[in-house]
Formats: C-alpha cells, sequence, structure tokens
C-alpha cells in the first residue's frame, strides 16, 4: 500500500496523515474541555485547520523519510496543551482524555473502510475519462486512511512516555511505581525512536494494525 511513490501519491498520503493527526489532536482537546479543562480551547487548538497542529518534523519530515524507505507510515502533530488539574474527576478525565485520539482514529479508519468497500463496487462505472483519475485517487486516499489511522491508533497504545497508552496504564498502577513509570517519560522519545528504527515498532504493528487493516479494506487491498 505504501510503495512505488510518485508525486501524485505523496500528495494524498500527506493529506491523509495531515487528516489523521488532526483529528486525534482535536478528539484529546475535546475530550479534555468536557471534563473541564479548556486549556486546548483558549489555545486555539479545537480547530481542524492542521495549520494549527503541524510540527515540522513529525507533520512532514519523518513520515516522508518513512514512507520513501518503506518504514511504516508515521507522524504526529504538536500535542495539544491539557492540564489534567481541572478536570472535574482525575481518574475519568485521565482516561477519557488519553483513549480520545486513539478512538477517533479508530472511527475515521472505520468510515474510510466503509467507503473504500463502496468505491470498489462503484468500479464499473470508473471508465469515463473524467471519472477514472478522481476515483483513482480516493481509492488510495482512502486506503491511507484506513492504514495511517490503524497505526496511529495502535502505535498510541504502546504504553512508553509520553503516548496515549503510556496514560492509561499509569492509571493502573500502584502510586510507586506510578511515579517511577512517569519518569520515564524524559526519555521517552528516545526510546520511542529506538524502537521504531530498529524494527520493533515495526512487528507491533505487523501483529496488529495489519490485521485490523485486512478487516477493513479486505482481500482488495
Amino acid at each position: 500500500m505504501f510503495a512505488n511513490f510518485d508525486l501524485n501519491s505523496m500528495v494524498i498520503f500527506m493529506a491523509a496523515l495531515l487528516m489523521a493527526v488532526t483529528f486525534h489532536e482535536v478528539a484529546h482537546g475535546y475530550a479534555a474541555l468536557r471534563m473541564g479543562d479548556p486549556t486546548a480551547s483558549q489555545a486555539g487548538r479545537l480547530t481542524l485547520n492542521p495549520l494549527r497542529h503541524l510540527d515540522l518534523f513529525g507533520s512532514l519530515i519523518l513520515p516522508l523519510i518513512l514512507a520513501i524507505s518503506g518504514g511504516p507510515p508515521f507522524g504526529y502533530a504538536k500535542p495539544v496543551p491539557v492540564n489534567p488539574a481541572r478536570f472535574k474527576n482525575y481518574r475519568q478525565g485521565t482516561l477519557l482524555v488519553s483513549s480520545a485520539g486513539v478512538v477517533a482514529n479508530l472511527i475515521l479508519a472505520v468510515i474510510a473502510g466503509l467507503l473504500f468497500r463502496i468505491v470498489i463496487e462503484l468500479a464499473p462505472f470508473w471508465n469515463h475519462d473524467y471519472i477514472r483519475p478522481l476515483a483513482l485517487d480516493l481509492f488510495e486516499l482512502l486506503q491511507y486512511m484506513v492504514g495511517i489511522n490503524v497505526i496511529l491508533a495502535v502505535f498510541n497504545l504502546i504504553p512508553i512516555p509520553p503516548l496515549d497508552g503510556s496514560r492509561i496504564l499509569a492509571l493502573f498502577l500502584p502510586p510507586a511505581l506510578r511515579d517511577s513509570y512517569a519518569r520515564i517519560e524524559r526519555i521517552g522519545l528516545i526510546l520511542v525512536a529506538v524502537l521504531l528504527f530498529t524494527g520493533v515498532i515495526r512487528e507491533i504493528l505487523q501483529m496488529v494494525a495489519l490485521p485490523l487493516m485486512e478487516l477493513l479494506l479486505g482481500p482488495t487491498r
């Protein structure tokens, strides 16, 4: 799905990625707002304008390097600011806010998968000179939407601080162990980078993400 990139495919890929990371971050911010923390809203981050969420390295440079080199289509946006001290209920708020981005990505993946199946069923109508190029671009966009959103969801559930999965896991740890676990966050991004470039994360994604992608896209992928 992510091989043989040309310029057109790269533009479609980046559009799908920016949509996925934008919805992921807005979901975090909206969940925080619902739980009593307006920090993201006050910072102007509850918007679907991707320019408000772009991270130069994480949203552009890294995903292009990985895509061109055959790595997993991964990227990230600037995290929305969240202040857990303002949650109405700390435990419930942390759980909902931490899982909101993953849930948003899974919802997008399911919607894209359903639309992908519809586009496949309409394939006999693609033969018109004007419709076929647009249909092929839509076909590719929906594939990327499924793949990127599933990968982002699975990746963010890996329990390494500061990924979302670590926030969820920390809620179920004893307080003493929770404090030690939280200190890992200082080197968390280094650990993620090591696992990413040594292929460990690729193995995790192949075991978990690929079956989900195949379920959504079917045997025609």
